[in-house]
């Protein structure tokens, strides 16, 4: 059975300096106040895995607490560039950021191999290009049955994966719904798992086309309404298009970023 945390006590105790950390969420459920209490903590030194990394990215990659990013697709959805990431590997600030770049089929198959307890998942997307000698997450096997060559990309077991949902009951079995993505490998592949909700129930209503998370597969649930703000959960809240168009004048200016940070983050109204 999962632990009812406050969101600053799950976040202290499930994630640590030098930790692998997931993030996911797709277009909605992403785990923004998660982030942001990461943030005011100061956990550094991190490793960040995620399908999209988007703006939840730029502000921790922003603030100098990551060291490697492992992901597929990257940006700012609908408006542009994530700068602040760009600035980390263009420019090495605040600090050099390592990257580990796959497509969506990689990154997919590397959570499915990890949820399942496999060393490494195949593909044919890979066949043909030369990421085998630019990461050490991807090579090439043969088929023992049909002589194919394909591609064999490393399964990902993070430390810890975060996730946003709407609801929770209070033995933390948890339930999403709406657009998901790959929130229930994450999990699976995770040795700790830290869920936000909307809000914790006493039983749980099937919702069609939901997924629930059983409590053994959780370590901790908070509860944090509007935890996926400025993205959306379904049912609960609507997405904010004006805070990702606001984003992109911020995060290009490294001292418009750290001012927003520390009004917003650190000091304001989203401290929790």
């Amino acid at each position: 059975m999962a632990d009812i945390r406050t969101l600053p006590e799950a976040v202290a105790e499930l994630i640590h300096d030098g930790d692998c950390v997931a993030m996911e969420g797709f277009t909605h459920l992403i785990p923004f106040a998660a982030a942001h209490e990461i943030i005011r903590q100061g956990i550094t030194d991190l490793t960040l895995v995620r399908m999209t990394p988007d703006v939840i990215y730029d502000q921790l990659i922003g603030t100098g607490l990551v060291k490697k990013l492992i992901f597929s697709w990257g940006g700012n959805p609908g408006v542009g560039s994530l700068h602040r990431f760009r600035d980390a590997v263009e420019n090495g600030w605040p600090r050099p950021l390592e990257l580990d770049e796959h497509s969506h089929a990689g990154m997919a198959n590397r959570y499915v191999a990890g949820a399942s307890g496999l060393p490494f998942a195949v593909l044919r997307g890979y066949r043909g290009t030369d990421l085998a000698s630019r990461t050490d997450t991807v090579a090439t096997v043969t088929c023992p049955f049909t002589g194919e060559e394909l591609a064999a990309v490393k399964a990902i077991n993070p430390d810890v994966t975060v996730i946003h949902a709407q609801q929770a009951d209070r033995e933390g079995n948890v339930q999403l719904w709406g657009l998901t993505g790959v929130q229930k490998e994450a999990a699976l592949a995770a040795r700790r798992v830290l869920v936000t909700v909307e809000e914790i129930v006493d039983e749980l209503t099937p919702s069609p086309g939901g997924v629930v998370l059983p409590g053994w597969v959780v370590t901790a649930v908070a509860r944090v309404p509007g935890g996926a703000h400025p993205s959306y959960a379904a049912g609960y809240s609507v997405r904010d298009n004006d805070f990702y168009q606001a984003w992109d004048p911020i995060s290009r200016d490294r001292e418009k970023f750290t001012a927003w940070i520390r009004e917003h983050i650190l000091t304001g109204a989203a401290a929790r």
